[in-house]
């Protein structure tokens, strides 16, 4: 089979890149100790096994000269930082690399079905040494972090403020340019149900469209459990290490774990890919539910429109949206640890603005409109 010089020349760049992330794996090994060293050697033997494989394709191809790899300013660079300062002020950018990789990976149908994987897999084993993951690891063991907890209330809070800050301007606006009840409670009502309707069919999108993609990743997990199982076992074995454990009680653990099939795919889930698999939201409870709020915030400013009008309505529209903006705003400030009154007024504030504004338009428009 004739490969074209493109081809040739993107498999030795993957192999030069292999040997360079290898270089990289050494000298933070070498800028280490203990369990930490051994991880960052493995790695390192991880990324040599990717080289052999673009170099075994070459000489298939009839490639027999490989020149000695050329580091990188980027590992010479990264190198001497961990020797000066230590791994630690490298294992982050580290981190990201091992993110680009693996969707660079993706890309290349000889890289097999493994090496993508691998290199997520080598991600969360920087992660678990040090180079990232922190904030959520500390969110997670410690109660007065809310980055963790409160998803639904969070969600419900911000779909209230949707709806009540752009229900309000457009009643606002509307009131700018006519006085006619009917016209004004027309669009309060319009505005209500097509953003109510828009924030469910996205939220519905959104949430289905990640649902997908996180099936997606499970369904080739299972894949490479079945055929792959000695290259998963050892990417299981990495990333507790990386944890803590010992090589052998990392090797007994992952051993236990890859016996039962639901539970490896379960767990190897959870390590290489960050997902949880019986914890995918549901598209429609989140529709529903996203709905919902932005009806409840759009209906307030509605609400002195059906048995008033004028002036007077406009009135308690204002009042009951700053009352219930500064319910939301410090709703929204205590849910991110600040001060419920600072986020009230802020919030007070921005809508007042931006009213005055699109006020200002209406009336513009107006004039120049029969109503």
């Amino acid at each position: 089979m004739t490969i074209s010089n493109e081809r040739l020349a993107l498999f030795e760049e993957m192999r030069e890149d292999e040997l360079d992330a290898a270089a990289l794996y050494r000298a933070l090994a070498d800028a280490s100790d203990g369990r930490r060293r051994d991880v960052l050697n493995r790695l390192a033997e991880a990324e040599e096994r990717h080289a052999r494989h673009w170099e075994r394709l070459l000489r298939e191809a009839g490639v027999t000269d490989f020149p000695a790899p050329r580091r990188t300013l980027r590992t010479r660079v990264l190198s001497a930082m961990a020797h000066r300062f230590g791994a630690d002020t490298v294992l982050p950018l580290v981190l990201r690399m091992e993110a680009g990789d693996a969707a660079k990976y993706r890309d290349v149908a000889e890289a097999g079905a493994t090496m993508s994987a691998e290199e997520m897999a080598h991600g969360r084993a920087v992660a678990a040494l040090g180079g990232g993951g922190k904030g959520e690891q500390i969110a997670r063991s410690e109660g007065r972090h809310r980055t963790t907890a409160g998803g639904a209330l969070r969600a419900g809070v911000f779909g209230v403020n949707d709806g009540l800050l752009s229900n309000v301007l457009l009643i606002v606006g509307v009131a700018g340019g006519t006085s006619n009840r009917n016209i004004i409670l027309l669009a309060g009502l319009a505005g209500l149900l097509a953003g109510a309707f828009s924030m469910a069919a996205g939220e519905w999108v959104s949430v289905q469209s990640q649902r997908e993609l996180y099936e997606r990743e499970i369904s080739i997990e299972r894949e490479e459990l079945a055929e792959f199982p000695e290259e998963e076992l050892e990417e299981l074995i990495l990333i507790y290490q990386a944890k803590g454990l010992s090589e052998d009680e990392a090797r007994a653990l992952a051993r236990r774990i890859m016996r039962r099939p639901e539970s490896a795919l379960d767990t190897l889930t959870r390590e290489e890919l960050g997902l949880a698999p019986g914890d995918l939201g549901s598209p429609w409870v989140a529709a529903t539910s996203s709905f919902a709020s932005f009806a409840v915030g759009a209906f307030i400013p509605v609400i002195p429109y059906l048995a008033g009008s004028g002036a007077a309505a406009l009135v308690v529209a204002l009042v009951l949206s700053a009352v219930s903006l500064f319910g939301v705003g410090s709703a929204v400030a205590l849910l991110a640890g600040r001060s419920a009154l600072r986020g009230g007024v802020r919030q007070i504030v921005i809508a007042v603005v931006v009213g005055v504004v699109v006020n200002m338009i209406g009336r513009l428009i107006g004039q120049g409109v029969t109503v």
